[in-house]
């Protein structure tokens, strides 16, 4: 009988060290508290949590190790000092419930992977001389017990945009005038030796009266015929 009692003392001490050794195994894969870890990943992206402080203006935030569930983390970024002055730049939400949070910050809990450029956002901003613009991110991830904020400080370069070129079509040049140009030369100086060209005299003016030659003409014929008359009278005396 004390045999008995003993091995059933027994069996009920393995089997409550059983249940405590599964319970703290399960508190361990999923341990209440502010779960889960945030990474900068700059370009050529990967899934490996190594977190990158100085990337390009376009980069990657990775999600590891996050509970399950209808989780959404909310994203902002923000310029910090020696980038001022200190404004909000977006703000973004990302889910990271899809899987429960075994693989913790390792490869295997990746949840989630955003991708975000900065470029036309840090327009007007002016970048230190050799970090570039000074970045903070913060990430609000529900569903922890206690405190449910992530920070990341980081450097992102590269993000001047190029100048742009206006490129301006002219005209085609009109065709060629055509100009006729008349030249005339000049007649060259008299020759002092040679003689005046006297040319056609000059024709006088007549002064008299028309009707003089006229009279002489109508004389002439007058004595002509007077000289027929007589000559025919002459010829019929001697007949």
């Amino acid at each position: 009988m004390k045999k008995a009692v003993l091995l059933l003392s027994a069996a009920t001490v393995l089997v409550l060290g059983m249940v405590v050794y599964v319970g703290g195994a399960t508190a361990q894969e999923d341990p209440p508290g502010n779960n889960g870890t945030v990474k900068i990943d700059g370009v050529e992206f990967d899934s490996h949590p190594d977190n990158q402080p100085h990337v390009g203006c376009v980069f990657q935030v990775d999600f590891y190790g996050f509970d399950e569930g209808d989780l959404n983390a909310t994203v902002t970024f923000e310029t910090q000092p020696p980038t001022t002055p200190v404004t909000t730049l977006l703000t973004d939400t990302v889910f990271i419930g899809e899987d429960d949070n075994s693989g913790g910050g390792s490869e295997a809990g990746l949840d989630a992977s955003e991708t975000y450029d900065l470029t036309a956002l840090l327009v007007g901003f002016e970048p230190h001389d050799i970090q570039g613009f000074h970045i903070k991110l913060t990430v609000n991830a529900p569903g922890s017990i206690g405190a449910d904020t992530k920070f990341k400080v980081f450097w992102v370069t590269g993000c001047e945009t190029p100048p742009t070129t206006t490129t301006t079509s002219s005209p085609p040049p009109p065709p060629p005038s055509t100009t006729t140009t008349t030249t005339t030369e000049a007649a060259p100086p008299p020759n002092e030796n040679t003689p005046p060209n006297k040319g056609t005299p000059p024709k006088l003016a007549f002064t008299g009266s028309e009707t003089v030659p006229l009279g002489i003409v109508a004389f002439l014929v007058f004595m002509v015929g007077l000289y027929l008359v007589r000559r025919g009278a002459l010829a019929a005396d001697d007949d």
